[in-house]
């Protein structure tokens, strides 16, 4: 990394930190706007993992002047933050455009995803485009008939990462079913560290999505890459450790609130696993919808495993009580994936 590199992102790092701050503060004084969207603008992927339910291989990327207005209309509800996640985003050929919209609108811009793509020059641009959050999930070592998002393909990119980028890069390594070799969480975690990530851990759950808790050798693992973890003002040990060990969690989800699923139909969903509720259109979401969402009790809260959803959630576990009742939800556990930020 040169001189000028390394400037540009500590300098960068601290505007990021005042501006989480300045939202965490504005999160505890009003409750009726969302804090962190994820927006699809295409569900298309490269890859096929089987534990994935969040793709296909078909899909149109959604229009840039669509996706503009989406970003428009997140922002006057008083987004903090929005997610470009998928299918693989990086696959939408004016992702560039996208990111200069949020950032325009006063709004942090985060990517999820798997990595494939990335190259010095893709780097470089989505510098220049302002984003400010990007995270990578590495399954395992070598690809498997499982997953392809393997360190030995992905090595390369995280160098090229390490080199070039200005925004911060999580690498979420995972634990769990379908995991042939656990000890591969703790190999990729110590080479993110070593990069200079930050190294986070997630668990695959069983194909139907459902909570148990790891096997010994994977509960080990587990708390070894936690424990590599330093600092940050989202982290919640206890929940990722209820999970690890199968054991419900008693929580306020303010899904539909304070966090916003966007599919690629323009849909407000309370999350990826939940899709349909309450499936209203984007367009016609209004505050009167955040603090509705805000205020229903959701029946699959207590094994749950998507911890964006919780962890934006946090700041209002302590206040007013969910008193709404929503529409009959898919069953609790949908999500295979608790994809950790720290």
């Amino acid at each position: 990394m040169d001189l000028k590199t390394l400037i540009r992102r500590g300098a960068l790092d601290l505007n990021r930190r005042w501006r989480e701050g300045r939202m965490v503060v504005r999160g505890l004084l009003d409750t009726d706007h969302p804090v962190l969207a994820h927006v699809i603008p295409t569900r298309r992927c490269n890859l096929s993992c089987t534990y994935c339910n969040e793709y296909d291989t078909v899909s149109d990327p959604v229009p840039l002047e669509e996706l503009y207005r989406r970003v428009d209309k997140l922002a006057e509800l008083g987004i903090s933050i929005i997610t470009m996640s998928g299918g693989e985003p990086l696959l939408h050929p004016q992702l560039d455009d996208v990111f200069r919209r949020v950032r325009s609108r006063g709004v942090m811009a985060s990517l999820i995803t798997n990595g494939y793509l990335l190259t010095g020059e893709r780097i470089r641009r989505l510098n220049d485009a302002g984003l400010e959050y990007l995270q990578i999930s590495i399954d395992n070592v070598q690809p498997d008939e499982v997953s392809k998002k393997s360190l030995k393909v992905l090595d390369k990119k995280l160098q090229l990462l390490a080199k070039h980028a200005y925004f911060h890069v999580n690498i979420n390594s995972v634990v769990g079913a379908g995991v042939k070799n656990p000890e591969d969480a703790s190999l990729i975690a110590a080479r993110a560290r070593e990069l200079g990530f930050m190294s986070t851990v997630g668990i695959i759950h069983d194909n139907g999505g459902q909570l148990r808790p790891l096997k010994d050798q994977e509960q080990r693992i587990y708390r070894r890459i936690r424990s590599m973890v330093k600092r940050s003002y989202s982290r919640m040990i206890y929940f990722q450790d209820n999970i690890a060990a199968g054991k419900p969690n008693k929580w306020r989800c303010r899904a539909g609130g304070r966090y916003l699923y966007i599919c690629e139909d323009g849909l407000v969903h309370y999350c990826s696993q939940q899709r349909g509720y309450p499936g209203i259109p984007l367009e016609h979401y209004t505050t009167d919808h955040v603090r509705e969402g805000y205020h229903s009790l959701k029946p699959c809260a207590p094994h749950c495993t998507i911890s964006c959803v919780h962890k934006v959630s946090a700041i209002d576990f302590w206040r007013d009580p969910q008193n709404l009742r929503p529409p009959q939800f898919k069953p609790a556990g949908a999500l295979v994936q608790l994809q950790t930020a720290e």
